[in-house]
């Protein structure tokens, strides 16, 4: 009896050493890959490690490992597209306890869609990444956070000697760069929620956190602000980027920000926003800024710019695209989800637009706007529920089709411009444009190609201003190869878990589908999602910021070393009704039983081992 004892206890000892992290969910998304797991009891520590599919593990960042209120979790970035597994090892006296590690299956990563203007002619990726989805040679990789935005420090080259100084905060560090001399890409991943209070400082007192180059010395500064995870967000300012060529923002909210959400202002290029989620700004003094002044506007002379895959909540002024510029400027808009927004998708002035495969979504006032000699292609969209998809400034119904010029106008009166628009969807009780015919040359909302390579003629011009279209997007030399998504596909794809907003569609579980589509009155459930949001991050691995959750309390069977008896997560099972001891994990018997079935209700939550005389079964109790 004393030897099946000692048999018994040591058995618990080494299932117990044997334990393995459970892992509660992982999936590729887009150049990215996560992790989830629960606390294993008597470790506070881990690692985590990626590979390609028949690759070697690479550890990942400390700070890419985060705590919840009872999960962990690791982000794995910069991948490009295929096939990995990431591995999750608790660690002990800083070593790895492989024998506790758990794999997970094979996840797919995807890569982004680079279509559009920004990546034209620009081989090596715009911001910190290449076109594969992997970090650029040299990259240098900046964690921030909440606990050290404002201290965290990194060297910066300010003069053609190579010379470095030592900058602390955030925004002090990206102000290096305004002395061009700093040519080292440079990533900055957002963990969690980060305030304006939280900031060191800000470079745009309108606008918040400033990206800006030197036109003189260093216009390619090759920079990507990220977010990591699904719940990144920086709320009470916006970001601005001025007189920079080679920056991206990608995966994080945008909430409750001074002006824009993101202003891409005077003399920018090669610039990618994407997969951002905007909400509200802060309300402005004009009747129109209720919902905040704008979301992202490119003026200033911008070019080379694409936004895509972003979803805008809700939006008042979606995108200004153009105020004064000298030209050419070509600036590409696709797959975007404008939810509930009310108008400027965009407003363009001067440039050259290419704007297709986006989903409108309950348009309350406009869809696209053309003015002041503009040319914009509007193809392969979906318009659901939207008022006045298309409108040129001075003509069609902006006027009233010419009977009312002075109160209907919805472009302060400004010269028109030319839409051409082919294979657009209008869904619902979206109004359908009036088109240029042979019957009507001057009150029109568009041009109707027949197909996407005909160029519009001359004999088509703006009542106002007398412009014409440009023909852009059938020169070769300035218009990228793209093959647009069939239009009636898009509202699947662009809210796909893999479409527009953040990663899976982020940490926020909210839908404006039933809000009234005609109504651009500021909803009051969003305005206080967004005010009083908090992402439930607990810590950050890797900082003295880490408070781990309770150990796990998940079902999960561990290791079967008798396979007579079997775990269902409520019950045991022991079809052979041999006699078995349940032991907890501390050592502690809880109980003897030969029974057929043998309920746990009555065990508290917690990890157990039942011992028969031919082996045990490890298993944990909800």
């Amino acid at each position: 009896m004393k030897k099946i004892l000692a048999f018994t206890i040591i058995l618990c000892s080494c299932l117990s050493a044997a334990a393995a992290v459970h892992i509660k969910s992982a999936e590729g998304w887009l150049e990215s890959a996560f992790v989830k797991w629960t606390v294993l009891e008597g470790y506070s520590d881990y690692n985590v490690y990626v590979r390609p599919e028949g690759g070697n593990y690479t550890k990942l960042d400390k700070q890419l490992l985060r705590s919840y209120s009872d999960y962990c979790r690791a982000d794995a970035l910069g991948l490009p597209a295929g096939n990995y597994q990431l591995k999750v090892v608790p660690v002990k006296d800083n070593a790895d306890i492989e024998a506790q590690a758990s794999e997970t299956d094979v996840l797919t990563v995807r890569a982004h869609d680079r279509n559009g203007f920004a990546h034209f002619n620009w081989p090596n990726g715009v911001g910190a990444y290449t076109n594969s989805g992997n970090l650029k040679d040299g990259a240098r990789v900046l964690y921030v956070h909440k606990q050290n935005a404002k201290t965290i420090a990194a060297d910066v080259i300010i003069d053609s000697k190579g010379k470095t100084e030592t900058r602390t905060g955030i925004q002090n560090i990206i102000q290096g760069y305004e002395k061009g001399y700093e040519t080292r890409p440079l990533c900055v991943r957002i963990i969690g929620t980060l305030e304006a209070s939280d900031m060191d400082e800000f470079g745009s007192s309108a606008e918040g956190l400033q990206v800006k180059g030197n036109t003189k010395r260093n216009y390619t500064v090759n920079i990507t602000i990220e977010g990591v995870g699904d719940d990144a967000v920086i709320r009470g300012f916006g970001i601005l980027a001025r007189s920079v060529q080679s920056v991206e923002f990608r995966n994080f909210a945008i909430m409750t920000c001074m002006d824009d959400c993101i202003s891409l202002d005077t003399d920018n290029s090669h610039i990618w926003v994407h997969h951002i989620d905007a909400f509200y700004g802060k309300p402005g003094g004009d009747k129109d800024q209720a919902k905040g002044d704008g979301t992202f506007d490119v003026k200033g002379d911008s070019k080379y710019v694409t936004i895509d895959n972003n979803h805008l909540w809700d939006s008042g002024k979606s995108s200004l695209c153009g105020l004064s510029e000298s030209g050419p400027n070509y600036i590409t808009y696709h797959h975007n989800w404008f939810d509930h927004s009310d108008s400027r998708h965009p407003r363009v002035r001067t440039m050259s637009v290419h704007v297709y495969n986006n989903f409108f979504d309950g348009v309350a006032k406009y869809g696209v706007g053309s003015t002041m000699a503009s040319s914009v292609f509007v193809e392969n969209n979906y318009f659901k529920n939207s008022h006045n998809p298309m409108l040129i400034s001075m003509q069609g119904a902006d006027t009233k089709n010419g009977a009312d010029e002075v109160n209907s106008p919805t472009f302060s009166k400004e010269a028109g411009g030319i839409i051409k628009a082919y294979n657009n969807v209008m869904a619902g009780t979206s109004t359908t444009p009036r088109y240029y015919s042979s019957s009507n040359t001057v009150h029109f909302d568009a041009y109707l190609a027949q197909t996407r390579d005909e160029k519009v003629p001359e004999t088509v011009t703006a009542k106002k201003g007398g412009s014409k279209y440009d023909n852009f997007d059938t020169n070769a030399s300035v218009m990228p190869d793209i093959t647009p998504d069939d239009p009636n596909q898009i509202p699947e794809i662009v809210t796909s878990a893999y479409g527009a907003g953040r990663m899976f569609h982020s940490d926020i579980d909210f839908s404006l589908a039933n809000f009234d589509p005609t109504n651009y009155e500021v909803s009051t459930e969003l305005k206080n999602l967004i005010i009083n949001y908090s992402s439930g991050l607990k810590g950050i691995f890797g900082t003295d910021w880490n408070n781990l959750p309770e150990p796990s309390t998940g079902a999960a069977v561990a290791m079967v070393t008798d396979n007579s008896l079997s775990f269902s997560g409520t019950c045991l099972y022991n079809p052979a009704r041999k006699v078995i001891r349940i032991y907890a994990i501390s050592g502690a018997c809880a109980g003897t039983t030969s029974r057929e079935t043998i309920a746990v209700d009555h065990l508290p939550a917690g990890v157990y081992v039942a011992v028969s005389k031919d082996g045990a079964l490890r298993f944990e109790k909800f």
